[in-house]
């Protein structure tokens, strides 16, 4: 009989961090989780729901109002007196926020100020976002002790939660050895913020108490370094393996200081290190080794192409007073007008104005949303370097102009038998500059891989609110299929599939024809895509830039 299988880290890390922050809600604040929509955060919000209390949602663009509470427009109305709502932050149970990477960060803000006050259940905020560039306002991720990536958990990693989830309870204490080497931790892998140092020594004591320990031992000190400080690690501490220096000859103390250390039982520093680097993901290690730390900050989503707040104004519409909305005041009482007499008769008590919720009219306004130019670039063949050059200054022309256009960029380069996304969706020149300086080139042309991956780019970015459009620069036909096989018939029926694609999808797009000669396979595929056709032999970074502008101001 086969053994089931184990679940996901992650997926082990994930409930044990729902486990502590349900043992200390008010001193861990809560879990930041990274997960899409799917089977591994539909699991874990169903353990969430084995909490003592019901959670309850947030939306990201809520008003103050519906957070701390204040007068039902609505409900006034139909009862004639005042009517109060009472606010989430009254909520007995947890708090969750999806979407936390499009929350407003004046909304940060005030739940920031709600978890410093002690709330007694935790906030649950879950990161959508599809980049890294992408993240939940710092305000809020400094204060939750839990960031846990579940983007790549499926469900044959998910071990269901069958036991419901532990209550609060009294906490035992540090000692001060003990938080002297919570510092050091932090201060050994470059943790940036001294809030940190703080949760991982409540985490530590919940982690004691939920292993049912009176005293919090070294393994609690090793759990609670990796949870809470190795998603905000920076870097990897130097050579452990270097002796402390010996203690001075003539001290009469350090004997009775040896004993002291031997019979607390602490775990010697570079142990503890050694042990906190064991338990870290092999992914986490990665990004730490390599300089990169997800940001926590910002807001990457794409603006709406209706709101309620800027752009031009259009007609107004119906609706429910409440969260960030506005009152459309003429409309209103456009609305209503024609009822007056009639509901005057029906309330003669009622002097003045006879308003009801189905004459409440919103204001709109008319928003253009951010663009993204999606450059897909053929890095095979001897002249790559030219053209990977070439895209580089067409991308810094562009992002010369980004804030005034509102453009972003993003970079797919194909070669070989693979694509890679090369540049994330980014406003910054001097982010870009530092990821452009050195591309590789040489290879065969996989021009339906990095269609795709190009077109995966792109649906994300609509579902962020930005408006893609593709610019494919090449000077060559397919020759490697989908499958990494050198097929020439196969690569161009391929490419013509993802084209049909990218067509289905609405995405503009443009192809840029940079062979010595005209390409017929090229024309052909600019046709399946519903594209732009560009023959530029010899094109520099201004015509480039020139023809990606025409399409997108045209």
């Amino acid at each position: 009989m086969a053994q089931p299988q184990a679940p996901h880290p992650a997926w082990t890390r994930a409930m044990l961090a729902l486990h502590l922050v349900a043992i200390d809600p008010a001193g861990l604040g809560g879990i930041m989780l990274r997960a899409r929509s799917g089977p591994a955060r539909d699991a874990f919000l169903a353990a969430l729901a084995r909490y003592t209390r019901p959670a309850m949602k947030l939306h990201p663009d809520m008003a103050d109002d519906a957070l701390f509470g204040g007068l039902d427009l609505n409900a006034t109305l139909v009862a004639g007196q005042l009517v109060q709502q009472a606010g989430l932050q009254a909520h007995d149970g947890p708090l969750i926020l999806p979407m936390a990477e499009r929350a407003r960060p004046e909304l940060a803000a005030r739940l920031a100020a709600m978890m410093d006050k002690g709330r007694e259940h935790p906030l649950i905020v879950l990161n959508e976002a599809a980049t890294e560039d992408e993240g939940v306002p710092a305000a809020l991720a400094d204060r939750l002790a839990f960031h846990i990536d579940l983007d790549d958990v499926t469900l044959a990693d998910i071990a269901p939660l069958d036991a419901p989830l532990p209550a609060p309870g009294a906490l035992p204490r540090l000692g001060d050895g003990q938080i002297e080497q919570i510092a050091m931790l932090a201060e050994a892998f470059g943790v940036p913020s001294p809030r940190a140092g703080c949760l991982a020594m409540r985490a530590a004591a919940a982690h004691a108490l939920l292993c049912g320990r009176p005293e919090v031992a070294g393994g609690d000190i090793e759990a609670a370094a990796a949870l809470v400080l190795g998603p905000r690690a920076t870097r990897l501490p130097g050579n452990t393996e270097e002796e402390p220096p010996p203690p001075p000859p003539d001290d009469p103390g350090s004997d009775e200081a040896d004993q002291t250390s031997d019979q607390s039982g602490q775990i010697p520093d570079d142990m503890l290190i050694d042990a906190v680097i064991a338990l870290l993901p092999e992914d986490m290690m990665a990004r730490i080794a390599s300089g990169k730390q997800r940001r926590a900050t910002g807001s990457g989503s794409g603006d709406a192409r209706t709101g309620n707040r800027r752009g031009r104004p259009v007609p107004p519409r119906k609706g429910r007073l409440g969260g960030a909305s506005r009152l459309d005041l003429v409309a209103t009482l456009r609305a209503a007008a024609p009822w007056q007499k009639a509901r005057a008769a029906q309330r003669p008590d009622h002097h003045g104005l006879h308003i009801r919720p189905a004459d409440i009219h919103l204001r709109r306004y008319e928003q253009k949303s951010d663009r993204l130019l999606i450059f897909v670039v053929d890095a095979s063949g001897s002249a790559a370097m030219t053209r990977l050059a070439e895209a580089k200054g067409a991308v810094e022309l562009m992002l010369a102009a980004a804030y005034a256009r509102r453009d972003h960029v993003a970079l797919v380069g194909f070669r070989g038998v693979g694509a890679e996304v090369l540049l994330a969706p980014t406003r910054s020149l001097v982010r870009t500059k530092r990821q452009l300086a050195a591309l590789p080139g040489g290879g065969a042309t996989p021009l339906a891989t990095g269609l795709r991956m190009a077109l995966d780019l792109a649906r994300g970015a609509r579902q962020r609110g930005m408006t893609p459009t593709l610019a494919v620069l090449t000077d060559g036909r397919a020759n490697i299929a989908l499958d990494g096989a050198p097929d020439r018939a196969r690569a161009a029926q391929d490419a013509a599939d993802m084209g049909r694609a990218v067509a289905a999808s609405g995405t503009d797009a443009l192809v840029v024809d940079m062979g010595n000669r005209p390409e017929p396979a090229l024309k052909a595929l600019a046709a399946i895509m519903n594209a732009h056709y560009f023959v530029l032999p010899r094109a520099d970074a201004r015509r480039i830039s020139a023809a990606v502008a025409s399409v997108m101001d045209g």
